[in-house]
């Protein structure tokens, strides 16, 4: 048995952060992680070619249908293929009329080494939301709380953006944007003529546009999710964890399954965790003051689920019966492509890793919709490659020489609708089945509502017309919305709340039922606003860090 000060469980975007900011205010640190290590400038794949790979970045058509058909939903690829798990092996349970999809990636890092980068604040109205319609649990926090916090991550991670001054996206701490294309930007100026209430802006991405500390800014390369040596998006690997190591402070403890957590009934206190080896299944127990939970909302609300005692048979945390329960994520894949005419002599160098974004603009005044709350749209523009030739008609020399030319301009935009929280929407344990590692299934079963699919209809409707702005062709349209999971965009589970009796945690993320667990991932959420969530993560992370600090030098915990 192993003695911290604190254990950090999961090595992604929250638990990168937790053990940065644990170990700089002087805690000595355990970070569990489930999967094998992987060392920032060692990305097996980063540097080979395309026609150096067996499928020439494609990846084995056969793995993608049976051991990645889940995981696929993602848009993996030859490169990353391994930082995804193995849906064979890593097994989960869903009802039939959920079917969600649970996209995972165990190893150092997690999902930061793969995630999509797009770096937004919560709008101060999203915080007041479930108060206002009566969905939800009513957040303990408001923006103002959460805002220098939000200061403290970007200007540490590095986002690149633009200065809006838009309520529904709130401005941050920007290196200079990446900007527009000419595609990207003609649609900018059709939005901006007709309608006042509407913006077209350039992505909040965290790749750099200007180097910090030993991380180069962006290579214009858009292989972020094979590993970037570079450092130049922000990653576990490449940011928080050697800001940890810094400090010696930090033990890193690879392929260990968190089993559940040790409980003192007597004190309402945690007192450590036991572990599963995931190569050997041997046992061992590491002991602690705190306890922050960062492995996912899926993985974290499991882990509670699981560490059942007397008194809390249903769970650690459970004592509201809440624990499980207003999981969430964000609607998506309703959206469509449409040609861009017109610019055909204008080009661009480069790949931008970034997107644009559409920020909210309905049900913020006294228009009248038929649904809550609201959507945002985000995509890119670009012109068509080589690669078109495989739909092209013609053949021979003509064909080839036709496309090593730029192809027509297109822009793709994708709706990303927020989800009501519903108590029905949970998280549970199927215990009459057991993974490959002893432990009972984790069940989860997220429905989407009218009120989803009414957000969805509109959103299709308003993309159409904005499209039409441009007076191209419409080339792909869709308005069903994909499963579940799909906008790896999971939260809830753990919801904050000021009342023990209707929150699993309060304003700064600890246990109600015990104070020295902090649970800082998405679990916490109470609902999902529209935009991206992790800086949201991050800077509640950071704060709940800051507060237990000052708890335990002040004999609170």
């Amino acid at each position: 048995m192993s003695e911290f000060d604190a254990i950090v469980v999961g090595s992604g975007i929250t638990g990168g952060w937790a053990a940065k900011e644990l170990t700089e205010r002087g805690l000595k640190v355990l970070m569990i992680e489930r999967g094998p290590d992987v060392k920032h400038g060692e990305y097996e794949k980063e540097w080979i070619e395309p026609w150096n790979l067996p499928f020439r970045g494609y990846g084995d058509p056969d793995l993608l249908r049976r051991t990645k058909k889940i995981q696929s939903a993602a848009r993996l690829n030859e490169w990353n293929m391994d930082y995804f798990v193995d849906d064979e092996l890593e097994v989960y349970d869903t009802p039939t009329e959920s079917n969600f999809q649970w996209i995972r990636g165990y190893q150092t890092g997690g999902r930061s080494l793969v995630w999509g980068r797009q770096t937004y604040r919560m709008a101060a109205s999203y915080f007041e939301a479930n108060r206002q319609d009566g969905h939800g649990v009513d957040w303990p926090i408001r923006y103002e709380d959460i805002a220098p916090w939000y200061d403290y991550v970007e200007e540490f991670i590095g986002v690149n953006g633009s200065k809006e001054n838009l309520a529904t996206a709130p401005d941050g701490q920007f290196q200079p944007a990446m900007g527009f294309n000419a595609g990207e930007q003609k649609l900018a100026d059709a939005i901006k003529a007709q309608y006042p209430d509407r913006r077209l802006i350039p992505g909040r991405g965290a790749n750099l546009t200007k180097g910090i500390g030993s991380r180069a800014q962006c290579q214009y390369r858009n292989w972020c999710s094979r590993g970037c040596s570079f450092g130049a998006y922000f990653s576990t690997q490449s940011s928080t964890l050697p800001a940890a190591m810094a400090t010696n402070r930090l033990t890193l403890l690879n392929d260990s399954i968190v089993e559940r957590i040790d409980y003192d009934q007597a004190r309402m206190r945690a007192t450590g965790v036991r572990v599963i080896n995931a190569r050997t299944g041997e046992k061992s127990a590491h002991t602690a003051r705190i306890i922050f939970l960062c492995a996912g909302s899926v993985n974290s609300v499991s882990v509670l689920l699981r560490s059942t005692s007397e008194k809390m048979p249903q769970g650690l945390g459970n004592s509201s019966d809440k624990l499980g329960r207003y999981f969430m994520d964000h609607a998506y894949r309703v959206g469509a492509t449409t040609t861009i005419p017109g610019i055909d002599n204008q080009m661009y160098i480069g790949r931008k890793p970034n997107q644009v974004c559409i920020p909210r603009f309905v049900n913020l005044g006294d228009e009248k919709t038929d649904f809550l709350r609201g959507y945002s749209y985000s995509g890119y523009a670009k012109r068509l490659n080589w690669s078109r030739g495989g739909m092209a008609s013609g053949i021979g020399e003509g064909l080839k020489q036709d496309i090593r030319k730029p192809g027509p301009w297109q822009i793709n935009l994708q709706a990303a609708i927020e989800t009501l929280p519903r108590e029905s929407n949970r998280i549970t344990l199927n215990t009459a089945r057991s993974d490959r590692h002893g432990l009972p299934l984790t069940r989860i079963d997220l429905r989407y509502s009218e009120n989803e699919r009414k957000a969805a209809k509109h959103a299709h409707a308003e993309l159409l017309k904005m499209f039409a702005l441009l007076g191209g062709e419409i080339t792909q349209s869709n308005t069903e919305l994909a499963p579940p999971g799909t906008s790896i965009h999971e939260m809830g589970g753990a919801c904050m709340g000021h009342d023990p009796r209707l929150s699993v945690t309060n304003a700064h993320n600890q246990l109600h039922d015990a104070p020295n667990i902090f649970v800082t991932d998405g679990s916490a959420m109470c609902s999902t606003g529209d935009r991206n969530p992790s800086l949201t993560y991050m800077a509640l992370t950071v704060r709940a860090a800051a507060s237990a600090v000052s708890m335990l030098k002040n004999g609170k915990l």
